[in-house]
């Protein structure tokens, strides 16, 4: 962004924040701030509540709970994000649909909530949605509202703006003829919920989906069909369904399937008079399991003519693909026009207990916006972080090459602070001939083998990776690494595990801190790997391979905190490794929604 670019910018920004006056969604409550002090009476670790925990370039609101993004869109040069959010506390209730904008999806100001309970579709909740684009450029929202006190009875509803010309979609107003889709035909009324951007067909009609659970164990993605965007009818059978437990958060969108990263537009994918495709796509379906707490999607075809996804892979529904292997959960996508790509956003909650999220006065960050793609293979998705955040960026990176480290070393990257930081290093392997063999009983589950043989378990070869946010004695780390297996059958290509592990990221005993894994689909057969770790004081991102497997984990350190936190190379298995090339730059903090 140039000078003038800057200085509107910042214009713009007082002039929106004079606007909002007192009625701004982020506001003081006394009654959050004596929680708070409560709290911290009862013996609540002071670290928690260091306001250097708190992320510097990941987006978040200054005060209370956030949880799922929501009809992420780019409309009239402006990036528009709403978000789950409770004006009154740091734990969930009270939900509202927060309302962000930004030029660049990096600088945020926070408007007034976009949407919040006003009438009998939503009297009692506006809960998860998403946006579509008309035709003539009008964005329109669904989303699920829920109608009665007494059960949790869900029905859909729409939204649309109050002024079209307003390029900061700042009132939405819901027409009377909502809801527009109720739970009948049997379907589970408690459970029916988050509706997908929809899409057209080649017959003029929209097409959406409803996530949903059948019987006791069963996540349905059930399909809509409406003429007008008005009045919706169910289509028989559902697109897909899958013994899984309920399924939350879907979203179904097309991806190029001849290599290219460029994205598609979910409500523009052009069809033949025959109802094939013009264009060579495939399509990803994404479901956020409610029973695992985890994203997971599968790679498939649509048959349009039946309104039926099948899976490329059989297996795919057992054996999961996941956007992420860490804390990453109720994401959704959208198409950005101005720069041809698909972007994922999603939700990381919190590692701390309820009372230390009431003592610091805020849960939830979203996880750093990703350009999605479809590998060349055809068979899982890449996931990059957006370009525009490389703008925080320091001036002067630090550069470490053709650094070998041997088994048992370990080597500290200094020159910057780390604790907020963008970290990107290639390794390369002697030899993979002291490879561990994969126990069979663990070629599904990453999870279990990571947490059996982590960080500082020997091995053949690795693990080897980066401590992050460590404090100077090594009391505390967060270990992010690789560790590569002979495969469980004879002539099978070596299996590359990726590992978040902060069991020693902190001495708070308060913290949930699982070790978070898994299996990166890459050819290590040349010795060579790499890995970009996005480090933000209380908040770690990592992508193996290029953006084959990702890995968010939520941290708080008790030591390595500010000033005190360290970035160390590590090796701890048998075979020496080289570190080709590693930069490392200090991130800048952003505008984020006033904060």
């Amino acid at each position: 962004m140039g000078v003038l670019g800057r200085v509107a910018w910042a214009w713009l920004v007082q002039l929106l924040l004079l606007q909002q006056h007192a009625g701004a969604s982020h506001v003081v409550y006394d009654d959050l701030e004596l929680q708070a002090t409560a709290a911290a009476a009862e013996g609540v670790p002071h670290s928690i509540v260091d306001s250097q925990l708190r992320t510097g370039y990941h987006f978040q609101p200054p005060k209370n709970w956030i949880n799922d993004p929501n009809a992420p869109m780019y409309y009239k040069g402006w990036y528009h994000l709403f978000y789950q959010y409770n004006p009154k506390g740091a734990v969930w209730g009270n939900i509202v649909w927060a309302h962000s904008v930004s030029r660049d999806l990096i600088n945020w100001v926070a408007l007034k909530p976009a949407i919040e309970p006003s009438i009998k579709g939503d009297k009692y909740g506006c809960w998860s949605g998403s946006a579509t684009m008309m035709p003539d450029g009008t964005p329109v929202i669904m989303y699920t509202g829920v109608n009665r006190p007494d059960v949790n009875y869900q029905v859909q509803n729409v939204a649309l703006p109050r002024n079209r010309s307003d390029p900061l979609l700042r009132e939405w107003v819901k027409p009377g003829h909502n809801p527009v889709i109720v739970p009948e035909g049997g379907i589970n009324a408690t459970q029916f919920r988050d509706p997908t951007t929809a899409w057209r067909g080649a017959d003029g009609h929209w097409r959406l989906l409803v996530g949903s659970l059948a019987g006791q164990s069963r996540g349905v993605a059930y399909v809509y069909r409406s003429k007008d965007f008005r009045r919706w009818t169910r289509v028989a059978q559902p697109l897909h369904s899958a013994a899984t437990g309920m399924w939350e958060c879907p979203d179904f969108y097309p991806v190029t399937a001849d290599g290219r990263r460029e994205g598609v537009d979910t409500t523009a994918v052009v069809v033949d008079a025959s109802g094939g495709a013009a264009a060579r796509v495939k399509y990803v379906l994404k479901n956020s399991l409610d029973l695992r707490r985890y994203d997971y999607y599968t790679v498939g075809t649509y048959d349009r003519k039946a309104e039926r996804y099948v899976p490329d892979n059989a297996d795919g529904d057992e054996h999961h693909l996941r956007y992420d292997y860490g804390n990453f959960y109720a994401s959704k996508t959208f198409y950005d026009p101005a720069k041809r790509r698909r972007i994922l956003w999603g939700w990381a909650n919190e590692s701390d207990t309820a009372a230390d999220d009431v003592a610091k006065g805020w849960a939830g960050i979203q996880a750093i916006p990703r350009k999605v793609w479809l590998d060349p293979s055809g068979k899982q998705l890449l996931q990059w972080p957006i370009e525009e955040v490389e703008r925080l960026r320091g001036k002067k990176p630090v550069i470490l090459k053709d650094r070998v480290v041997k088994p048992g070393e370990h080597v500290e990257v200094t020159g910057l602070q780390t604790a907020q930081a963008d970290v990107e290093v290639s390794f390369e392997v002697a030899s993979l001939g002291a490879a561990e063999r994969l126990d069979p009983a663990m070629a599904y589950d990453a999870q279990r083998l990571c947490s059996a043989r982590g960080a500082d378990a020997r091995g053949g070869v690795g693990p080897f990776g980066l401590w992050v946010l460590a404090s100077a004695g090594l009391e505390e780390k967060t270990a992010v690494f690789f560790r590569v297996f002979r495969a469980a059958r004879a002539g099978g290509k070596p299996v590359v595990l990726m590992c978040t592990d902060p069991t020693k990221s902190s001495r708070n005993p308060n913290l949930y801190q699982p070790t978070f894994a898994g299996f990166v689909d890459t050819d290590i057969t040349n010795g060579k790997i790499s890995l970009r770790s996005l480090i933000d004081r209380s908040v770690i991102e990592s992508f193996g391979a290029g953006g084959k497997a990702c890995i968010l984990s939520r941290v708080y350190p008790s030591l390595a905190i500010g000033k005190n936190a360290h970035l160390y190379v590590f090796n701890n298995g048998k075979a020496e490794i080289k570190v080709s090339q590693l930069t490392a730059w200090e991130m800048k903090k952003p505008l984020m929604n006033g904060a």
